[in-house]
């Protein structure tokens, strides 16, 4: 029996239905655990990305791969979410709402000791119970100033990403602190992490392209005998606006520079999501694969790159 691919478009605007899509990933995989061969999960976040930002909706950025999925699966285009990075993705992995976890007053900074609480059962540990293998790959943001806190310990068979909000795309360099204190320059380090050791040796690497990579490995390696499930939160598109200049040549029309380099990451991003499904495909389990992709909070607007304009 063949299980639909679906690619989902999630507009994401400051609500909290997230925990919808958490109770839709639990309800479908244990009624097929319970009656059918169990599906495939890949669940893709893109970090601040704008409504207008994708192809399908008229924007200026060209994302054939997203365009093809979209057009082959299901577009939700009113699904709605926090405006912020870590509630949304706390109520995301946790299904619940970020009033009951502590985490509904903005993002977690580097030095800030909290966290989606322990108690909480997550999507991954959920997953593993109905016997999949669990990945996540690049951004976590819902604590890390425990390990208890970090993906491993919570549901994940394997991480590979950074703990933090944000980082450098080719140093994975981080600074500490809090707001209002200029924290870079009183210390910074690398946030990049193989599970929970420090990785120092993908200086240089775009972080796109990085777990791009990483997911097609665990794909490769992947025992088909189990069901997988793969949570890709990517860095792309949040700030700091970065991309090889090898994507912007196609973009060299739009005159504002910031702009110009946003639709460069998109681009990236986009790349990354084709090489995905075609890892998919020759592992021979792109037909059993259910595939999510959204945005965590729209465009980041301060940054003059992302569009957020219904039109």
């Amino acid at each position: 029996e063949e299980h639909v691919r679906v690619c989902s478009w999630l507009i994401m605007l400051p609500s909290q239905c997230a925990v919808l899509l958490f109770s839709f990933i639990t309800a479908t995989t244990v009624l097929a655990y319970e009656t059918a061969e169990q599906p495939n999960i890949l669940l893709i976040v893109a970090d601040d990305y704008g409504f207008h930002d994708i192809g399908y909706h008229n924007s200026d950025i060209k994302t054939p791969v997203l365009d093809k999925l979209a057009s082959q699966g299901v577009k939700l285009e009113n699904y709605y979410v926090q405006p912020i990075c870590t509630p949304t993705r706390s109520q995301l992995l946790s299904g619940r709402y970020q009033i009951h976890t502590g985490l509904q007053h903005g993002i977690i900074w580097a030095a800030q000791p909290n966290g989606i609480p322990l108690n909480d059962t997550l999507l991954p540990q959920k997953l593993k119970q109905q016997g999949y293998a669990t990945h996540a790959v690049g951004k976590w943001h819902v604590g890390f100033y425990n390990s208890d806190y970090t993906p491993t310990r919570r549901g994940f068979d394997t991480f590979f990403g950074y703990l933090t909000g944000s980082e450098d795309y080719y140093t994975h360099n981080r600074g500490g602190g809090y707001p209002g204190w200029n924290e870079c320059k009183h210390w910074s380090g690398v946030d990049l992490h193989g599970n929970e050791q420090v990785v120092r040796s993908e200086n240089g690497t775009y972080s796109t392209h990085l777990f791009t990579q990483e997911v097609i490995d665990i794909i490769s390696r992947h025992d088909v005998r189990q069901p997988l499930f793969i949570y890709l939160p990517f860095q792309a598109v949040h700030g700091p606006l970065q991309v090889p200049d090898t994507y912007l040549e196609q973009y060299m029309h739009i005159q504002n520079h910031n702009r110009r380099i946003y639709a460069g990451m998109v681009s990236a991003m986009d790349e990354g999501v084709g090489n995905i499904t075609q890892a998919l495909k020759q592992k021979g389990i792109m037909n059993n694969t259910v595939i999510i992709f959204s945005t965590d909070n729209g465009g980041q607007v301060s940054l003059m790159g992302s569009d957020n304009v219904v039109s």
